[in-house]
């Protein structure tokens, strides 16, 4: 039976295969990673990538070691310890996606919880079978998040655009089923579009240096047949200026409390243009992407990365040796050229267009 949708991640306990997504959309290889280290080299090589897809990924890497490894644990004290390490080590691959840092965080306290009052090996089958349900959850939960978030979405931008039958959206990057757990963020707001009828096209841009966009987006829209477009980063401007693009919907690495979001760079960019030309500019993403520990953006870590991604393509120099090159990964658009975040409880708008969001209190659990 063939795929609905391209798979990141397949599991079974003790058995990680990722995608290399470095090797797409040319070849498919899927790389067995049952260890923390080569899942967190899977992350830094963007094997694996999107925030959710790491965050995924990354817990299911130490969830394949500790089961395969489960003999070697007597008491549930060395359980706890080995995860301490292996979680903490996880989140040096990446610094700017909050889920990963998230998720975790909420599996060490999880097994700090599930080790109290638990004593010798049964104790410690105890804490790693736990674990292991947990992290298991992980893919379904993101997979519902992100369809709720998708339908959320796409009503939102058709209750902005009536009594336009059908609409054209743009996306940046790459948020569809190779960055999550499946269907995906933005991309999940467009494939809601898409099923219901109301979607006339699918931009997206190539997304430079790495280009996610023309080598995995492209793809999954192919793949699905949803009637798309690519176009490169330079172009967007000149058509939101055609009237061809009705909405502009991305995903995010980390929003912070006043809607603050660091995402691929040039969805800075993006922003800014549709600002200029009155198009509607969304953010979407799972509530575990919002972190109210931080103001404002300038607080985000900015990864920067090796000048060869932009110096090379596939192996091939491109450039002139001597030249000096700034390779940030994502940048950060301010709260106030957004008009709103979708998120897998609802979409959180603002009191007014300059006016910040607060995440703080949308966050909160509701009584």
């Amino acid at each position: 039976v063939p795929q609905l949708m391209l798979e990141a991640i397949r599991y079974s306990r003790g058995n990680l295969q990722l995608l290399d997504q470095t090797k797409l959309p040319i070849d498919f290889f899927y790389e067995g990673t049952n260890t923390t280290e080569l899942g967190w080299e899977a992350i830094r090589k963007m094997k694996v990538r999107g925030a959710p897809a790491i965050a995924i990924a990354g817990a299911m890497s130490v969830a394949a070691e500790i089961h395969n490894r489960r003999e070697e644990f007597s008491t549930p004290a060395q359980v706890l310890k080995f995860l301490e390490e292996k979680l903490t080590y996880l989140k040096t691959s990446r610094p700017t996606a909050v889920n990963l840092f998230e998720v975790t965080d909420r599996l060490l306290n999880l097994a700090q919880k599930n080790q109290a009052g638990a004593q010798g090996k049964e104790g410690a089958d105890f804490v790693i079978e736990k674990f292991l349900e947990e992290v298991e959850k992980l893919h379904e939960d993101d997979i519902a998040a992100n369809k709720a978030m998708g339908k959320f979405g796409a009503d939102h931008i058709l209750s902005l655009t009536k009594p336009k039958e059908k609409i054209s959206v743009l996306t940046h990057c790459n948020t569809g089923s190779l960055a999550t757990g499946g269907y995906g963020t933005a991309l999940g707001v467009i494939r809601a579009l898409h099923e219901a009828g109301r979607l006339e096209k699918a931009y997206c841009t190539e997304t430079r240096p790495y280009n996610q966009g023309s080598r995995l987006t492209a793809l999954e829209l192919v793949y699905e047949k949803i009637p798309s477009t690519l176009i490169t980063d330079s172009m967007a401007g000149f058509l939101m200026s055609k009237g061809l693009v009705d909405a502009v919907v991305v995903g995010a690495d980390r929003i912070v409390a006043n809607g603050d979001t660091a995402n691929k760079i040039g969805t800075y960019s993006l922003a800014v243009l549709c600002k200029h030309h009155h198009v509607p500019f969304f953010v979407a993403a799972p509530n575990t992407t919002i972190d109210t520990n931080l103001s404002t953006g300038k607080e985000i870590v900015i990864e920067e990365r090796d000048p060869s991604e932009i110096t090379h393509f596939r192996g091939v120099q491109v450039t002139p040796d001597g030249i000096n090159v700034w390779n940030p990964s994502f940048d950060v658009t301010p709260f106030d050229l957004i008009c709103g975040i979708f998120t897998d409880t609802g979409v959180a708008t603002k009191t007014s267009p300059d006016t910040p969001f607060d995440l703080g209190t949308y966050t909160k659990p509701k009584q």
